[in-house]
């Protein structure tokens, strides 16, 4: 996905202001881009903990994410810990420990908010390394590190500024209702709230870049910005296919 974005990405000495990303998710992205000044958002605060840690204190981080065990019951242990009651660094290790331990990475919640997925085994642990947190730490220093709504952070955007989204959604017209992101909901009006945002936000000079559903209500959303289909080979996530919709402004 990185090798066709990056044609249409600015080079970090392009923006004048800072790169901002309201849908952080794993931040792909913002560390291929490696701006040197950034904003990164999400509404998950198990997320932004990680990245926080991360930034904060790489090494305690590591040292609780290589001390958790190997088995189904270790798993099941670290599952069960309340987040609430753990320190930041620990936060981070457990919700890293999870997607890389739990069935295919999956990342679900039930209706209480608790992370639901059964185990997956320990293949996909250890291409984590301490190495790999160190990168992370230096390449998130220039970053503010935020939780909250993505229009709160949009609308803080002024000229110069550049922003990269990759918004959650599913394609189907029942989907575009019962969508469901950790275990808040992100909706068709989700959908159409992120369109007057970002459309505001082109007003006052940034520019944006989004990857998002090809579902025909949602591109209608858009009309006036350059519309690109993604080609399938790459990603396959959504049935209607994909598209990216770019604005063109101060941003880069």
């Amino acid at each position: 996905m990185l090798r066709f974005l990056s044609r249409f990405l600015p080079h970090r000495d392009e923006i004048r202001g800072r790169y901002v990303e309201p849908f952080v998710g794993g931040g792909a992205v913002f560390f291929h881009v490696q701006p040197t000044r950034a904003i990164l958002s999400d509404s998950n605060p198990e997320l932004i903990d990680v990245y926080q840690g991360i930034r904060d204190d790489p090494s305690g981080v590591w040292e609780k994410y290589r001390s958790y065990g190997s088995t189904k019951k270790d798993y099941d242990r670290v599952r069960r810990l309340d987040p609430s009651q753990l320190g930041l660094s620990e936060r981070a290790a457990r919700l890293l420990y999870l997607n890389r331990t739990c069935f295919k990475g999956n990342w679900r919640h039930n209706s209480k908010g608790e992370f639901n997925i059964g185990y997956g085994g320990q293949s996909r642990r250890w291409v984590i390394t301490e190495d790999c947190l160190l990168a992370a730490c230096r390449a998130l220093r220039c970053a503010q590190i935020l939780c909250g709504d993505f229009e709160i952070v949009i609308d803080s955007c002024s000229n110069g500024d550049y922003l990269f989204l990759d918004p959650p959604y599913q394609p189907g017209k029942s989907q575009l209702v019962n969508d469901h992101y950790g275990w808040r909901q992100f909706a068709l009006a989700d959908h159409e709230r992120l369109a007057t945002v970002l459309r505001r936000c082109v007003q006052r000079g940034a520019a944006w870049c989004m990857t998002t559903s090809a579902h025909p209500d949602i591109v209608r959303l858009f009309e006036g910005f350059e519309t690109r289909e993604i080609p399938t080979r790459t990603r396959v996530s959504s049935s209607s296919g994909e598209v990216l919709i770019l604005s063109h402004g101060g941003g880069g």
